[in-house]
């Protein structure tokens, strides 16, 4: 019985060639197509919307994590790399796994078994349209050097600075190059909520709540931001936290 979805961004034939041997022995899994570089991959990927992802890193022209930063969504993603230094760096990137080519059938047995284990405890909500992000979900998020693959739900804040969007996890604050209205048109409204025209919250996040001057509200998040709430909006959020 088909469990999960697949697809492989790879540009070596051979390589494809070898991952889909080694899907031979997992029935469970389905492939829906491959692709040689990033534009036909990410094309696939929006047409398919794979459960998981078979990644290649280094490619010509385009890498694996500008892929990566081209998907609203990322599905479980496994990087596959012939060179050391990149499967290392991946790490920092948070990616799922990694496979070192030529690829081991016991290690790739391994990490399947992984994705399951990972797919079955945490399997992504099916009430959100396909055009919105749910909690569950991943987003690959890249400023200068450094990426990040971070769930929706690990997010507890996004801020506009200028042109870009500050986005606040752990301790972390990097910047992208989206508007903050682009960002809340795709995230659940009953955990997202727009406190001013600066700042969106995650109210899974919100420490505590106090009344302040003018009829508004200030928040203290559980990482220690204080945001105030315009008059306006705090008359929305009592509303809906049924304050």
């Amino acid at each position: 019985m088909i469990s999960l979805t697949a697809v492989i961004v790879e540009d070596s034939r051979l390589a494809r060639n070898e991952l889909k041997e080694l899907l031979k022995a997992h029935k469970e899994i389905e492939l829906l197509g491959e692709a040689a570089n990033v534009d036909e991959g990410l094309k696939l990927i929006n047409d398919t919307k794979p459960d998981l992802l078979f990644l290649d890193i280094n490619m010509p022209e385009k890498n694996g994590f500008d892929l990566l930063e081209l998907l609203d969504d990322v599905p479980i993603t496994i990087f596959t790399t012939a060179f050391d230094e990149y499967a290392i760096k991946s790490f920092e990137y948070n990616a799922f796994d990694y496979l070192l080519k030529p690829i081991n059938q016991k290690r790739f047995t391994s990490s399947i078994e992984k994705v399951f284990e990972t797919y079955n405890s945490n399997k992504p909500s099916e009430s959100k349209s396909e055009d919105s992000f749910s909690v569950d979900k991943q987003i690959f998020i890249k400023d200068g050097e450094k990426c990040w693959l971070v769930k929706i739900q690990d997010i507890f804040m996004f801020e506009i600075v200028g042109n870009y969007t500050r986005v606040f996890f752990e301790d972390n604050k990097p910047m992208i190059y989206k508007s903050l209205g682009q960002i809340e048109e795709k995230l659940p409204g009953d955990v997202f909520f727009r406190a001013n025209r600066q700042q969106l919250i995650n109210i899974t996040h919100v420490k505590k709540v106090v009344s302040w001057f003018n009829g508004k509200l200030k928040i203290e998040m559980n990482s220690g931001d204080e945001i105030e709430i315009s008059r306006r909006q705090s008359y929305l959020f009592k509303e809906q936290l049924s304050l």
